[in-house]
């Protein structure tokens, strides 16, 4: 073994430790490192010091050198060629001092940095900071490539000195014949004896690792597969079973190492063909795998375990020479390389991005390597180690939220690349489904970067809900606390803010839409949990109206952030946006709103219903004009106005209107059953009696004194002798005035709902600029339809009603002299001086010249329509005739009442009419025949119909002629009624 290693004085001035490092070294995978994809059935027995101290002597024993100086790296030593004896003929090869070397080629392939504790042969003090070793070890002799060797593999000088002389020994032995072709662990055991050991225990041990070594190469593990049945395999575990129990004694060539030589050779030399010159013992999956795995460990620097050593490109020349030892070739190199750059970066706390890149650069040709071949040992172990890869990958991927943040992001695109390639290696040269699809129809990097994407945000997402949960839950005895889904609202927001700045950059690299898919999942969780408290909720409350808010914004922001991200790509981004279906949150709002109006104005018409029954219309209760029951139908509308815009919601212009339509409904219906059963002009008006013609001759024309109406002895009435009624004259006052003030008191409250539009947040400047939806449509006429139908009741109730008795049971009854119109005048005035104070001024005059009218029509009626108590003379007309003059002064005033155009307007008919009260009684009959022919044609010539009472007087209307006839106090009307229609004279 001399010619093992060059005399380390001559190999430069590089310094490195001679004493092998403590078992913490990174020589073997730290102990946070990955389950090795290579040894999941190795036997339990081998352990990682077995592994490793086997791996070492295969190493010495490929490198064919036993000399103290460096181990040769000369390109012309073929590791198939070399022999045993010609071992020192190569000690000359390649003399290269390892601070003198250039820099690392493989380093330089994967951009690894250097070490300087490596290059300048220094090791770390204790508190971290290098110290040259010369200054501390008495040993600072210069390291050959054999020595850094034993070094990184943790194996002490004594040990090495016994390996070389072990080799020293098997040299001689075996003369000429291939280091290959020789089983290493039945060589040493034929070599070494106790005397080579410190002791017993360590000889022992020794012993059983070898055991169990040729076990696992020859039995459990072959080269080529074999039956546990077959006779050299039960002859070969008999043997060893043996000799674990009781160790063998070796180092002599008796009949025991003779007889497990016999059961050895016959399995190692095995050939499916029989017997081979070629001998495989170390190279049966996967105990070869593990073994080089252990090898390659070495290329970590033991001062800096997540840095390659300045020195990997000789270590690796030389651990090349074990390959036909181990049955490795490149493409297993490569995969083994790839797993152990892998390992290292995780088992250094995963920091080390350059180690991320060299494992990149590897998979690349791991995946040139996965093209080439289809042997099945290979892709069971490519598979097996790229499963390893991606799954570690893909734990960290999935949640990468929780993998990287600001001191780690850096190595998120490593991790990605990593991933992305060993995941398209096993579906596209791997997986046999993948084979027999179109290549085109998977995009494997997409595919898995969007379901990266989609897990690690709703990861995210239960994470915030959590956290939005232990906020509300910590801040519940808090004043208004948010709700949890407006909290968990603003953390998606940020969730999706973070999203798009520090992880989108990195993840559009494979996905186009890495932020659309991004904000599309955080869209469709968000959007799960609003779903469930949209269905559960039924009113509109602050935690329900937060709520929406907060998801309507969130909302906007994630579909623009969709958008922006969506801008360049082929659909324009509307696979993402189909992902994402509205919240509708302001339509949820909205209808909550809608359903809390509806509350409200429900509420509101049972108040009106109630106020309306207990209402007494009493002039005494009312207050600025209003009834009581008005009073509060007007408070209800301010308060809900106000309750309206009070509540915190984005679209009170949008739903105005419908409130607004809600009021106005109210209020009119209030309106409506304000006027109800208070009758109309027509209630009032009395019957018409039948028909009749006067008789002739009487004292009092043609009536008896004894036959003057019943009713025309009834007291005197004024207009508080209805008052305790709810439809008397000043309830109707009252109930006008009501009307009239609503009327006015909605114009005020339209005006401030114009105020509180200009307040809202949302408003805009055509939401208060048109009247559209914000003005009271129905209530407004409806008053005026009310005030109008209410001053007619109350006119004509006065009139044919209260005044009925100096009206229509007195007036012209009997005889027209001695019953003129003065008392009814009389009776008019004092109610027309208290309803003038009782209403107010803006409609007095209206009620003032419905009264009028109502008197006129009552004048007419009495003087066309009184029945036959009323009977008129020629000589009547002037008395006729100055009574209407004094019903007309009375409403003039002296100019203080009606104005006259008023007054003409409304008395017009019964100024057409009076001059037929002195027209002759023939020009009469003359001209009600000519009026009945143009009426009724050729049809009347036989027989005048009986003209229908229209209650339309008109001098040129037959009906009003006729009863002008009927009330004519002569012998010719009379004669011309009895014969041409036969009316009676009396009822």
């Amino acid at each position: 073994m001399a010619l093992l290693f060059r005399d380390r004085s001559s190999i430069g001035d590089s310094r490195r430790e001679t004493t092998p490092p403590p078992s913490s070294s990174p020589s073997q995978p730290p102990s946070s490192s990955l389950p090795s994809p290579f040894s999941t059935d190795l036997t339990p027995t081998l352990s990682t010091l077995d592994i490793r101290s086997t791996a070492y002597e295969i190493f010495v024993a490929a490198c064919r050198t036993s000399s103290g100086k460096t181990l040769s790296s000369a390109a012309n030593s073929s590791p198939t060629s070399a022999t045993i004896a010609n071992v020192s003929s190569n000690s000359g090869g390649l003399q290269r001092s390892l601070t003198s070397t250039a820099a690392s080629r493989v380093k330089k392939a994967f951009g690894l940095r250097s070490s300087a504790s490596a290059s300048l042969g220094l090791k770390k003090s204790s508190n971290g900071s290098p110290v040259s070793v010369g200054e501390n070890s008495p040993k600072s002799k210069p390291l050959t490539v054999g020595e850094l060797m034993r070094v990184q593999m943790r194996v002490s000088e004594t040990v090495d000195s016994r390996i070389r002389r072990a080799f020293l020994r098997i040299a001689a032995s075996q003369l000429g014949k291939r280091i290959d072709n020789l089983v290493l662990p039945l060589e040493l055991l034929q070599q070494l004896k106790l005397s080579d050991f410190t002791d017993q225990q360590e000889y022992d041990a020794w012993q059983k690792r070898n055991l169990r070594v040729l076990e696992a190469g020859l039995i459990l593990h072959p080269y080529q597969p074999i039956g546990k049945a077959d006779a050299s395999v039960q002859r070969l575990q008999k043997i060893i079973r043996g000799a674990l129990d009781r160790p063998i004694e070796t180092g002599k060539n008796n009949e025991s190492m003779q007889v497990l030589r016999s059961a050895v050779v016959a399995l190692a030399c095995r050939a499916a063909d029989g017997l081979s010159d070629s001998c495989h013992w170390a190279d049966g999956f996967p105990l070869n795998l593990c073994l080089y795995e252990m090898l390659l460990e070495v290329c970590f620097d033991v001062n800096d375990e997540s840095t390659i050593i300045e020195e990997v490109d000789e270590l690796m020349e030389l651990i090349k020479k074990t390959w036909p030892i181990l049955g490795i070739n490149q493409l297993l190199h490569n995969l083994c390389f790839t797993w152990v750059l892998f390992n290292r970066f995780v088992a250094t706390g995963q920091v080390e991005n350059d180690l991320l890149s060299a494992v990149d650069g590897q998979l690349e040709e791991v995946a040139k390597d996965a093209k080439t071949t289809k042997d099945s040992v290979y892709s069971k172990f490519l598979s097996a180690t790229l499963t390893s890869i991606l799954g570690w990958v893909e734990r960290r991927l999935l949640a990468y939220h929780d993998t990287f943040d600001n001191v780690n992001i850096n190595t998120m695109p490593n991790v990605l690349s990593i991933g992305i390639s060993a995941a398209k290696i096993l579906v596209e040269d791997i997986s046999h489904e993948y084979r027999r699809k179109r290549k085109g129809e998977v995009d494997v990097a997409r595919s898995r970067i969007d379901t990266y994407i989609r897990s690690s945000l709703r990861t995210a997402f239960a994470q915030r809900m959590e956290k939005a949960d232990s906020s509300r839950r910590a801040s519940k005895n808090q004043p208004n606390p948010l709700p949890v889904l407006a909290i968990l609202a603003k953390d998606v927001g940020e969730l999706a803010a973070h999203e798009k700045k520090v992880f989108s950059p990195i993840l559009k690299r494979w996905h186009p839409l890495a932020a659309g898919v991004a904000v599309a999942t955080l869209h469709a969780c968000y959007g799960n949990e609003l779903k469930q408290f949209i269905s559960s909720i039924s009113e509109l409350t602050p935690d329900a109206v937060q709520i929406l808010r907060a998801a309507d914004k969130l909302e906007q922001d994630l579909v623009q952030t969709a958008v922006e991200d969506s801008v360049d790509s082929e659909d324009g981004g509307k696979a993402v946006i189909r992902e994402m279906p509205p919240y509708e949150a302001q339509a949820a709002m909205a209808n909550l709103v809608k359903v809390w109006m509806k509350m409200r104005l429900d509420r509101m018409k049972e108040r009106v219903d109630r106020n309306i029954q207990e209402e007494v219309w009493n002039s005494r209760a009312v207050q600025d004009g209003l009834a009581p029951s008005a009073v509060e139908v007007l408070q209800v509308t301010d308060d809900i106005l106000d309750a309206f815009f009070q509540l915190p919601i984005p679209m009170h212009p949008v739903l105005l209107p419908d409130l607004v339509v809600g009021l106005d409904r109210c209020l009119q219906y209030y309106v409506s059953k304000a006027k109800s059963g208070c009758g109309s002009r027509n209630t009032f008006l009395p019957t018409m009696p039948a028909l009749t013609r006067c008789s002739i001759g009487s004292k009092l024309g043609v009536f008896k004194k004894k036959e003057k109406p019943l009713s025309s002895q009834r007291k005197s009435s004024q207009v508080a002798v209805n008052g305790d009624t709810a439809s008397g004259v000043m309830q109707l006052c009252v109930r006008i005035n009501t009307l009239h003030r609503i009327r006015l008191e909605l114009e005020v409250v339209e005006k401030r709902i114009i105020t509180h539009l200009r307040n809202c947040e949302s408003a805009r400047e055509e939401d208060f600029s048109n009247s559209t939806g914000k003005k009271f449509e129905l209530t407004p006429a409806a008053c005026i339809e009310a005030i109008h139908q209410l001053s007619e009741a109350l006119a004509y109730k006065l009139v044919f009603q209260d005044l009925s008795h100096v009206l229509w049971d007195n007036l012209y009854a009997g005889d027209a002299s001695s019953s003129r119109i003065e008392p009814f005048l009389q009776e008019l005035e004092q109610n027309l001086l208290i309803i003038s104070d009782s209403v107010s001024e803006r409609i007095r005059t209206r009620i003032i010249t419905d009264i009028m009218r109502a008197s006129c029509d009552g004048f007419l009626l009495v003087l066309l329509a009184g029945g036959p108590y009323r009977a008129f003379s020629r000589q009547d007309s002037q008395i006729i005739e100055d009574d209407f003059k004094a019903l007309k002064d009375l409403f003039w005033a002296n100019g203080d009442g009606l104005p006259t155009d008023l007054i003409n307007k409304y008395s017009s008919t019964a100024r057409e009419v009076l001059p037929l009260f002195r027209t002759d009684t023939e020009s009469l009959i003359e001209r009600f025949r000519r009026v009945t022919l143009e009426t009724y044609g050729s049809s009347a010539k036989s027989r005048f119909p009986l003209p229908p009472t229209s209650g339309q007087w008109n001098p040129t209307e037959p009906n009003t002629l006729l009863r002008v006839l009927c009330h004519r106090n002569d012998d010719a009307a009379s004669k011309f009624l009895k014969k041409t229609y036969n009316l009676p004279k009396k009822l």
